[in-house]
């Protein structure tokens, strides 16, 4: 089931400080985020392009191609 976006943007404050959690030691991509919390992965997504919009984390390309996310401050 989809849920709307407004319902993933809104969700965004109360996952945040868990997001950022996971994110804080190594840093991790999106569906390793997304296996940890038990959320599809496009929600994660969502929610990390907002995190990143507003400084809490930054993105590093892995040698794969593929980016990693790590926390730069906590809320």
């Amino acid at each position: 089931m989809n849920r709307d976006m407004r319902e993933i943007i809104r969700d965004e404050p109360f996952i945040r400080r868990e997001l950022l959690g996971l994110l804080a030691p190594d840093g991790r991509s999106v569906p390793e985020i997304a296996a940890a919390l038990g959320r599809p992965a496009g929600e994660v997504m969502t929610w990390v392009m907002s995190l990143r919009k507003y400084g809490y984390v930054t993105e590093e390309r892995a040698g794969d191609g593929s980016y990693r996310y790590r926390a730069v401050r906590q809320p």
